[in-house]
């Protein structure tokens, strides 16, 4: 695991992230390369549901008032809104014209590293690709029935690769199924159909339709909290002492980061002695 990563997982605990905005803050992380195309492809589903939408725009717009040496988060963060404009819910598109000024901004985006090379060049011209999507409705229209049509055929295409594969994406369907509910699960085959079913609160009823029919199901379900749940885990009452594997991660953690960690304890303790007094 590299440095950034397990920042990213000590702060993805601290601030108790939802699973969608996890997933956007690796998608829109500082490391020297692209989101993943898979990962994009699992955001734009979540895009369908209401819940999750709100999550995922909401971390969008924070990675986009990043600055400076950050300007890999403004950059991923509009590679990000470029692939949900056109295969997620048709909700982003809204959302991004009713905070255009925001977007526009970005062309005045400026950084130069410490090698003097502007890499705000890599922002000003993402910028302008997503400003001339979002103002042309017609091409907009033909950019979404394209990057659709191409999505569903790698997704039908992927589903016969392997019976490994295919249990890897029972678990991690039933992982996102167990947290934002039925919707999510038509929004993957139809967006139509997640919008005609969602115009009255169904959390209830979500929560009902997330829970294993099988034993089966419920064995998945078990494995994935065991092996690939951390944020499930982290709902669960914490112990008066952390577990050994938290305390390993977060010295880690701590001491690849120690300038940022000296800061939170000059912090927490000022905070402490206040209490104390």
């Amino acid at each position: 695991m590299t440095t950034s990563a397990l920042r990213r997982q000590v702060k993805n605990i601290v601030h108790n992230y939802s699973e969608a905005e996890i997933k956007v803050r690796e998608a829109t992380s500082n490391d020297p390369w692209g989101p993943p195309s898979s990962l994009m492809s699992e955001i734009a589903d979540l895009t369908f549901n209401t819940v999750a939408f709100a999550e995922v725009m909401g971390m969008i717009w924070r990675r986009l008032n990043d600055s400076g040496k950050n300007w890999r988060h403004v950059y991923k963060a509009l590679t990000l809104l470029d692939y949900l404009i056109k295969t997620g819910s048709e909700k982003v598109a809204h959302q991004c014209r009713e905070n255009l000024y925001t977007i526009q901004t970005l062309k005045e985006f400026q950084y130069i590293d410490r090698d003097g090379k502007d890499q705000g060049i890599n922002v000003r011209e993402k910028v302008k690709q997503v400003m001339s999507l979002l103002k042309d409705e017609d091409r907009l229209k033909q950019e979404r029935a394209y990057a659709l049509k191409t999505k569903e055929r790698m997704s039908v295409e992927g589903m016969g690769i392997s019976s490994s594969n295919s249990n890897s994406h029972q678990l991690a369907y039933g992982r996102r199924a167990s947290q934002y509910g039925d919707d999510y699960s038509r929004s993957r085959g139809s967006p139509s159909s997640f919008n005609s079913s969602s115009s009255s609160p169904r959390f209830s009823s979500d929560l009902e339709q997330a829970r294993p029919q099988t034993t089966g199901e419920e064995e998945l379900q078990l494995q994935l909290a065991l092996a690939m749940s951390r944020e499930e885990a982290e709902k669960q009452p914490l112990p008066p002492v952390s577990s050994t594997d938290e305390d390993l991660q977060l010295q880690i953690a701590l001491t690849l980061s120690k300038q940022e960690h000296e800061k939170e304890v000059r912090a927490w303790k000022g905070e402490n002695s206040l209490l104390q007094k």
